[in-house]
């Protein structure tokens, strides 16, 4: 009876065993879906759309966001705002500081392989009960104890893969910051050149609207113009001066807002140069568009960030396999702690090796596992849109490019034939050949012309400005 109890026994002990093998198996299998570390294919068109032929080849492997912001700004009080900004500006500074937190994580991840070492000293002592065999035993220990995970599925690597890609896209991450600082403070830059090109044209046609005035107040003296005449001209005279404060004002707030961009008080901002002389440079090459993928430091910061994800994948997958632990413990006990130095009588040692396979939790480790899959497959959306707007943007900073030369063209050819049109009005007037309504149409529409023309060069530094960025130059 005995014997079949046992055969019984050792019959259920075999199946629960051939179970857990199964188990293992299935476990095992289930996370077989994980993959290497891709980039998704992205289809670059050999151009962008909005770039003239022959502007820029494909051949070329040097493009405009391979220039550092110190060559392609030819203003020396521009580049010294740039220098300024890209040591203060707190923005920058914080997101520094997130490459220095990234850094950590890093290092912290990098000793994930090594051993858990621990030292430590106690004393223990059991109190049986009086009907036990032994009386209040009490032993001094002190040991030294390692645990080591051998890493056989890549968990622990591919953590270190993981933090490896988040600590390389804090860095882009800032690289991001740099640019956008860097057009922003060169946009804001010209802003304020054009600020001070519409302050000086507004100065010159009031003193000319002046000096109409004057005209008209002794062809009224003298009976030629009606009292009508003279309040017009004062009227055009008062909506220039007008503008006059309104334009200082912007100027001040222009130059308030560059001061903090480069992380300093309100103050005001150096200017070696006015508008009409600044250098524009619109004939470099803007390069291929796959090479956004190492020029834009958000790009690649996305790129990263899908690294990252399936390295994730990777090591929620690993959860599935059974974990190998082997931990060594050593040291010296003993009765008394006088008596540890009595050695190798009072030396012991302990190895062992623990193989885990999780059971109940296989639920939740799936859930893990489709969640972190789900936040890959987003990465990898997210990657791909930014590529798609920063194409998008690239093609709209062309596009814009072309247009405002030709209307800056079209604009200059106005200015000058209107400034002709206002010194023949002024000798007509004095004549008798014109009327003070035709002088003062042709001083307001000169007026007009200039403040035009002036935003247009604005537009046009801007604009080359938003194309660096938007190819990815300035952090280099």
């Amino acid at each position: 009876m005995m014997g079949k109890e046992g055969f019984m026994k050792k019959r259920r002990n075999g199946v629960l065993l051939s179970a857990v093998v199964l188990f293992m198996c299935g476990s095992m299998a289930a996370c077989s879906g994980s993959r290497e570390s891709t980039s998704p294919g992205v289809a670059f068109p050999a151009r962008y759309r909005g770039e003239l032929p022959g502007v820029s080849d494909a051949s070329q492997s040097i493009g405009m966001a391979r220039l550092s912001y110190r060559s392609f700004f030819a203003d020396s009080a521009l580049r010294v705002l740039i220098d300024t900004a890209v040591v203060k500006n707190i923005d920058l500074q914080v997101a520094l500081k997130n490459i220095d937190y990234a850094e950590q994580t890093l290092n912290a991840s990098r000793l994930g392989t090594l051993p858990s070492l621990n030292i430590g000293v106690q004393t223990i002592r059991n109190s049986s009960s009086d009907n036990g065999v032994q009386k209040t035993p009490q032993e001094y220990v002190a040991s030294v104890s390692a645990s080591w995970e051998v890493d056989i599925w890549g968990k622990i690597r591919n953590r270190k893969k993981s933090a490896l890609a988040s600590y390389l896209k804090t860095q882009e991450a800032a690289n991001a910051v740099r640019t956008r600082l860097v057009a922003d403070v060169a946009v804001g830059y010209y802003n304020l050149l054009m600020l001070d090109a519409q302050l000086a044209i507004s100065q010159k046609n009031l003193a000319l609207a002046d000096t109409t005035l004057s005209m008209i107040q002794l062809q009224y003296t003298a009976g030629q113009v009606t009292d009508l005449a003279m309040k017009q001209q004062e009227a055009s005279k008062q909506a220039i001066a007008g503008s006059v404060p309104l334009i200082e004002q912007n100027i001040a707030l222009q130059e308030n807002a560059l001061s903090i961009l480069c992380g300093r008080m309100p103050g005001t901002i150096l200017r070696n140069q006015s508008l009409f002389q600044a250098k524009v440079i619109d004939d470099l090459p803007v390069g291929i568009p796959a090479a956004m993928l190492q020029n834009r430091p958000d790009v690649r910061a996305a790129e990263l960030a899908l690294r990252g994800a399936n390295a994730d994948v990777d090591e929620a997958g690993a959860t599935f396999y059974p974990s190998f632990t082997v931990t060594g413990q050593g040291g010296v006990s003993a009765l008394r702690a006088s008596d540890w130095f009595a050695v190798p009588g009072s030396l012991f040692s302990l190895v062992q090796g623990t193989v885990i396979q999780p059971f109940f939790q296989r639920g939740q480790l799936t859930a893990n596992y489709e969640q972190s899959k789900i936040k890959r497959d987003q990465a990898e959306l997210a990657f791909k849109q930014l590529v798609l707007k920063a194409a998008g943007e690239v093609s709209d900073a062309l596009v814009r490019l072309e247009k405002i030369k030709a209307q800056e063209s079209i604009a200059e050819e106005r200015v000058a034939t209107l400034q002709k049109a206002v010194a023949n009005a002024g000798m007509l007037f004095k004549g008798g050949m014109a009327t003070y309504l035709e002088v003062i149409v042709v001083q307001s529409s000169s007026l007009s012309a200039e403040l035009t023309l002036a935003d247009l060069r604005r537009q046009h530094l801007a604009v080359m400005a938003e194309l660096y960025r938007a190819l990815g130059g300035g952090w280099r």
